[in-house]
């Protein structure tokens, strides 16, 4: 749906006659993007490739100033890159019309960002309904439109609250409302809950699992924030200065890191949350399973564990002197470390 090839974005004088110089005396990235800042140009991204298959979910991280934001403004033009080719669904955006861009973003293209831009003088309905109204769609019709994607949001009932009436969050869900009032086929989201309170964050991070797994978008979604990475994610760019350093599927950037700055990223990540079955699992062998839980691919390590110590009976507890003081079941403290609420 979505390709990026050798995708560069420099800001300063004559930035695209020092990319095409530059190119031609080196091949390496890192080359060009030392030549380029020599001349007083500022390499924001550099020589940036990767795909992004139908439906895929596809996540650009990285720290402040990696350049993951610039290159999803690139994907949308709403900055012009330097040099390079974006296709979207086999067409080489960077020489559409701007007639040709304006019908993509109005019918193909959602967009959600870090601050929610509402209009302050609109109700919920009203903001959510806007760009159907850009498109020309009568009052009635954009209006149902409306209020079917705030249902799917959650935020039946608050269709004519305005967004001073809202939680940030709530406004949040507002903006990515009416990001789908258009049915987008691709979904850009940059850093959409970074500006949001923990709890929130967390709560608005399920809703959108569960609207992708109803409506199956093909989204490139930024963030700084590995833990949303590893768990939104089918795929992750990481980021640095410019360049991505690795791409690969959460269980390989965290099993797998290219180098020491990707596992800096998850160094403090906890692996049993986050790897899968999947990822451990070796090759077939034959034997008696009978009795034996089977595990899904898809579990986390913890939820694997929970499974296996399901088949254990309570175990003994003692203190420092020996004496027993109680027991505990191998699934209690699974599911204890997994997160998971454990009764009293």
């Amino acid at each position: 749906m979505i390709t990026c090839d050798d995708l560069w974005m420099v800001f300063g004088d004559h930035a695209m006659g020092g990319v095409a110089e530059a190119r031609r005396d080196h091949e390496d990235v890192a080359a060009i993007a030392e030549r380029l800042s020599e001349r007083g140009l500022i390499p924001a991204v550099c020589g940036v490739s990767f795909e992004v298959k139908e439906g895929e979910l596809f996540v650009i991280m990285g720290l402040s100033g990696s350049g993951k934001s610039t290159v999803i403004r690139c994907l949308s033009r709403l900055i012009e890159p330097t040099a390079g080719k974006v296709e979207i669904d086999g067409e080489n955006i960077l020489s559409a019309s701007k007639q040709a861009l304006i019908e993509l973003r109005r019918h193909k293209m959602g967009m959600v960002f870090q601050h929610f831009g509402l209009f302050p003088h609109m109700t919920v309905a009203e903001n959510v309904a806007f760009p159907l109204k850009v498109q020309g769609q009568e009052k009635t019709a954009r209006l149902g439109r409306a209020h079917e994607v705030i249902e799917l949001v959650g935020l039946e009932g608050r269709e004519e609250a305005y967004p001073r009436e809202l939680s940030g969050g709530q406004r949040q869900r507002v903006g990515i409302a009416r990001s789908l009032a258009v049915n987008p086929a691709i979904w850009f989201l940059d850093e959409p809950f970074s500006a949001l309170d923990p709890l929130i964050r967390r709560q608005l991070q399920d809703e959108f699992l569960r609207l992708q797994a109803t409506l199956k978008k093909t989204i490139v979604f930024i963030t700084h924030d590995i833990g949303e990475a590893l768990r939104l994610a089918d795929r992750i760019a990481i980021m640095r200065d410019g360049v991505i350093v690795q791409i690969g599927t959460p269980d390989e950037i965290v099993l797998k890191p290219a180098d020491d700055y990707v596992a800096q990223f998850s160094r403090d990540i906890p692996r049993g949350r986050h790897m899968t079955v999947a990822s451990l699992t070796g090759t077939p062998v034959s034997g008696n399973f009978d009795g034996a839980p089977c595990l899904k691919a898809s579990m986390s390590l913890d939820e694997a564990l929970a499974v296996c110590a399901s088949a254990y009976p309570e175990l003994p507890v003692a203190d420092d002197d020996g004496n027993i003081i109680g027991t505990v079941s191998a699934e209690r403290m699974a599911k204890a470390a997994s997160g998971e609420a454990v009764q009293s």
